[in-house]
């Protein structure tokens, strides 16, 4: 009868990284890359508002230029994670509401519930990226502890904003498509959240505040 082998820690395969002296190099292409990618979605906010005068779109637009400022002059990190699926967990939460598409049923409470979403996820955004300042990151990182605004309510406000902005298009576009879109982005952002967290579990100051705040995304829930 064979033993029952149980895998050690040090038997583990290693967690997918890359040497540290990439990662200068990989901070400028991301910056340089979100900061043009922001710029392409600021200008079709733009031409949404021109064409339409809907406010959103001019909100839209001044959270887009917001973002382009923040990847080009935020704070160099004292510590970033090196794990390929970090990564891969920020690409899918950041970009992932791409995949959208205005297909599906158009219901008319759908459009007026969908656009609350929207304002309500839009203005929780901003405020959380004005307490950011030029804390902003895009993968796991240690760029200073934030607990004002909306950081003393939950843990990570913006990715509870991006859910609640791609719920409003969902409810807009029913379509199963962009449920499956919703799972996959939220699915992402909460997996950004759990990295970030065990980036930040080094620093004391965040063991207190995580034990004053409790809540990660939606308070009494989660």
């Amino acid at each position: 009868m064979a033993a029952d082998r149980r895998t050690l820690p040090s038997e583990r395969p290693p967690e997918p990284t890359w040497p540290a002296r990439v990662t200068p190099l990989i901070r400028v292409a991301v910056n340089v890359a979100g900061a043009v990618g922001a710029a392409f979605f600021a200008r079709a906010s733009l031409e949404f508002y021109l064409h339409t005068h809907r406010l959103l779109g001019a909100a839209f637009f001044a959270e887009e230029m917001w973002f382009v400022g923040a990847f080009l002059v935020r704070r160099p990190a004292r510590l970033v994670t090196r794990r390929l699926d970090d990564w891969l967990l920020a690409a899918g939460g950041t970009f992932g509401g791409l995949l959208f598409r205005p297909v599906g049923a158009h219901p008319q409470w759908g459009v007026a519930a969908g656009l609350g979403c929207q304002l309500a996820g839009l203005a929780i955004c901003l405020m959380s990226l004005y307490a950011l300042g030029r804390s902003f990151g895009f993968a796991a990182a240690d760029r200073g502890l934030v607990t004002r605004g909306p950081y003393a309510l939950v843990r990570h406000p913006v990715y509870a904003a991006y859910v609640i902005i791609q719920l409003g298009y969902l409810l807009q576009f029913v379509a199963l498509w962009n449920g499956l879109v919703l799972l996959f982005a939220s699915a992402c952002n909460i997996g950004r959240a759990l990295a970030e967290e065990r980036v930040l579990t080094a620093s004391g100051d965040y063991a207190a505040y995580r034990a004053r705040v409790r809540w990660r995304m939606l308070p009494r829930v989660w």
